[in-house]
């Protein structure tokens, strides 16, 4: 059955504790900054115009909360106690690293807060989500219960969604979300293809340089628990993981009929070509769009972040667009290899460029800050319209980060109590502008 319906964006929201700790191996620009002064107040500002670039071009947003860190809950349950700001200092000074991991803002990058199946590709015909563990890092590991819940006042209708809890915090379920997930289609209300791409296998030994972070199981796991039809499962390239690319959608990014990755995406890519076009047999012809070693090497593609795009359908236009950072023009040799894919005849017809630098620091591009979800019309009617990014919403939220965000974030900071104090009260009235009611985070269901 065919309806009409969009690709909408859900956009994490950056958190007032946003950092550069380097908390995250494999993720070279996170790495690369630890240490350094974060802008959390233009972090967020820049997501939001990103937002509203995208919702000014027809492309249906939705904001997702950020959530309440530190995560002090986490300190407690490891035997630091007092008062809160007690808490939090004990900790900076008797465990910093785990206390540092109590302070990440990484929720903001939404691409891993979940699977997500369409209603045109499931058995029961609901939008089905999973949100991710994320276990192979302690400080993402902490984000899926808020995570679901988040999505459950995103898509209350439980006639019309499926929110599922997240996999068993087991490194057999290793489960990163749609980072490492991309849907081709003919259009989005047709039946799809779901492409999972996996890292390493629950019982095999990894030697990698850097963690192979999804696990096949885990992706097979989402396929069941979903009925997601015409499943393909192709393994992430172990040289792009070795070369930073700890997600797949650093090496590769895709929509409609269009594939677009690296020559070191895939461990085999002749035979997810192939897997692919099988499962698209009778539905649509799909587009594989590759870019060479030669054209973009590794060390330019993860400076540069071109693949961790976002690939629009927008009304009115034949062609695709790429929606690339700021880096990527700034490379020369990215710059060349996006201009080269808009001046050919294939599926992208032009790139355009937004700015997210205090978000790329950390290794997440413009895909990151968004989870993708489509939606038919009478899916998007029935989500929380308190959510639903428009023009006014954009200025409450603009003000409101003015009013609440630092513009001025070192390490060290983040063991000030009066940190716990400017985020909750920035959180509280969050609450308020979305509608997510009173209860939505722990310090409200604890006050």
């Amino acid at each position: 059955m065919t309806s009409r319906a969009v690709e909408a964006n859900c956009d994490g929201l950056v958190g007032p504790t946003h950092s550069y700790v380097g908390l995250s191996p494999g993720n070279i620009a996170s790495q690369a900054n630890a240490g350094e002064v974060s802008d959390p107040r233009a972090a967020v500002l820049e997501g939001l115009t990103k937002m509203r670039k995208l919702a000014d071009w027809g492309v249906p947003q939705f904001v997702l909360p950020p959530h309440e860190r530190p995560d002090l809950a986490l300190l407690r349950s490891i035997g630091f106690s007092g008062s809160d700001a007690s808490v939090l200092e004990k900790a900076w000074k008797d465990a910093p690293a785990l206390a540092a991991a109590a302070c990440s803002a990484s929720p903001m990058w939404a691409a891993n807060a979940a699977t997500m199946t369409p209603s045109a590709d499931t058995a029961d015909g609901r939008v089905h989500f999973t949100p991710a563990n994320l276990l192979t890092n302690l400080h993402r590991s902490l984000e899926g219960p808020q995570t679901a819940r988040s999505l459950r006042r995103l898509f209350p209708d439980e006639a019309r969604f499926a929110v599922h809890d997240p996999l068993p915090a087991r490194p057999h379920f290793a489960d990163e979300g749609a980072a490492n997930h991309v849907r081709l289609c003919a259009e989005h209300g047709e039946s799809g293809v779901n492409l999972f791409v996996w890292g390493r296998e629950a019982w095999e030994r990894w030697e990698g340089r850097y963690p192979a972070r999804q696990t096949r199981e885990a992706f097979e796991a989402v396929e069941r628990r979903h009925g997601a039809a015409r499943g393909v499962f192709a393994r992430q390239g172990r040289a792009a993981i070795d070369g930073g690319a700890f997600h797949n959608d650093v090496v590769c990014v895709g929509t409609r009929e269009c594939l677009l990755f690296h020559e070191r995406a895939f461990e085999d890519r002749a035979a997810m070509e192939a897997e692919v076009r099988r499962a698209a047999d009778g539905l649509f012809e799909p587009a594989f769009v590759e870019i060479s070693e030669a054209d973009l090497p590794m060390e330019d593609l993860v400076k540069s972040y071109l693949f961790n795009s976002q690939l629009l359908v927008l009304p009115g236009e034949d062609r695709l667009v790429l929606l690339a950072p700021g880096e990527t023009r700034d490379n020369p040799r990215a710059h060349a290899a996006a201009q080269a894919l808009a001046s050919s005849n294939g599926p992208i017809g032009r790139v355009e460029y937004v700015d997210v630098r205090q978000s790329m620091r950390n290794g997440g591009g413009p895909a990151c800050l968004r989870l993708r979800v489509v939606l038919t019309d009478a899916e998007l009617a029935a989500a929380n319209s308190g959510q639903r990014f428009d023009a006014i919403l954009h200025g409450r939220l603009n003000a409101w980060a003015e009013r609440r965000y630092r513009d001025r974030l070192a390490p060290a900071d983040l063991a000030d109590p009066s940190l716990i104090v400017e985020s909750r009260e920035a959180l509280d009235e969050l609450t308020a502008i979305l509608d997510l009611g009173g209860d939505f985070y722990p310090f409200q269901r604890a006050a």
